[in-house]
């Protein structure tokens, strides 16, 4: 590519990772999903996590159904409300996930990086 670039050192090559099912139709992880079930973690609900992300709880409600329904083991539960009120845990298989998604994310920033070095 450089030897097509009158300046390759002002550009620079970028990307972002989702994982999605085989034909694209339905997003299964992203960068969004994975700050979603993180800020559940930190706040036990999914409805303090969308205001966090400034979403509506039905989007966020959405994404975890999704999430939910294309694993093979629920990422989030939910307890309903009661004396002490209800929240969101994520679950073993979501904490899972969400490592593996970002030592995905950590592969794919050192490949943008090789690939930016040989752009030069």
């Amino acid at each position: 590519m450089k030897n097509i670039l009158s300046n390759p050192s002002v550009i620079s090559i970028t990307g972002a990772i989702w994982i999605e099912s085989h034909d694209g139709s339905e997003r299964f992880l992203g960068k969004g999903r994975i700050q979603l079930l993180e800020l559940i973690i930190e706040h036990g609900s999914i409805s303090k996590a969308a205001k966090v992300m400034e979403m509506s709880y039905k989007r966020a409600w959405d994404l975890i159904n999704s999430m939910n329904s294309q694993a093979l083991r629920p990422f989030v539960i939910t307890q309903t409300g009661g004396k002490s009120g209800g929240g969101a845990i994520v679950t073993a298989k979501g904490l899972e996930a969400i490592e593996d998604y970002k030592a995905l994310q950590t592969r794919f920033q050192a490949f943008l990086l090789h690939e930016n070095q040989h752009l030069r």
